[in-house]
């Protein structure tokens, strides 16, 4: 339908439900209270199977030994089921007549109990008791925890080395003795030489020293005099 034969059908519809009053499907009611316990169950149909509310109860559930159960169709009928189990039940109760129990003792005779086994037991009304005790070992310290080695691992391997198969010592060991030796005598000459540049240094210093001290004496010397000549002409100006 187009939009305007859409909107046609829902104004008739509109149209009949407003003319149709409201009616329910079921007269309206109260709710009833809810019962606190459960109402005995009616008595069920003959065609119909029982339902159980209960599995100790249940006509269905099979018990005793399932190897030897019966499949019982669901048309079964289980009042005639229960007749049997029962007559089945009250048989295998039904035992063999006990045997008759031993006559009384006569007048001055007693019964009692004796054993017949093979190997006589001495009857107490107070088992024996025996007495025993033990004495443990005092307390020893405690031994330290061992030190813990790894398992060794892999596969062990030897060899023997002979004198003289791999090297000369005598022949390997000179180099390095020149070497040492060499580089010994050079660090000593190095020091003698560095102890005799510091003497002539000091030598040069101390002759240096001696050389301006006398020069610095003269000078004293030469300014005394130069100004005792002066004191002395100003003493002959003045008179």
């Amino acid at each position: 339908l187009d939009g305007g034969g859409a909107e046609r059908s829902l104004r008739q519809w509109a149209a009949v439900m407003q003319s149709v009053p409201y009616a329910h499907a079921s007269a309206p009611h109260t709710v009833a209270p809810r019962r606190k316990y459960r109402e005995p169950q009616a008595p069920a149909a003959e065609d119909t199977i029982p339902l159980g509310t209960n599995m100790m109860f249940d006509k269905r559930v099979v018990r005793g030994n399932t190897y030897a159960a019966q499949i019982l169709p669901a048309t079964a009928n289980f009042d005639q089921l229960d007749g049997e189990r029962k007559t089945q039940r009250h048989t295998k109760r039904h035992k063999a007549p006990a045997k008759p129990d031993t006559p009384d003792a006569v007048s001055g005779r007693k019964h009692m109990d004796v054993q017949t086994e093979q190997y006589l037991e001495e009857l107490k009304d107070r088992p024996v008791e025996v007495e025993a005790d033990t004495q443990t070992d005092a307390f020893l310290d405690q031994l330290p925890a061992p030190i813990f080695i790894p398992m060794k691992t892999g596969v062990d391997a030897e060899t023997q080395v002979e004198d003289g198969e791999l090297f000369d010592f005598d022949a390997e060991v000179e180099p390095i003795l020149e070497v040492l030796i060499g580089k010994t005598l050079e660090q000593s000459m190095m020091e003698v030489m560095e102890e005799e540049e510091l003497s002539n240094m000091r030598q040069h210093q101390e002759h240096f020293e001696q050389i301006r001290n006398a020069e610095l004496a003269e000078t004293q010397r030469l300014e005394a005099a130069e100004q005792r000549r002066g004191a002395g002409k100003g003493r002959r100006g003045g008179a």
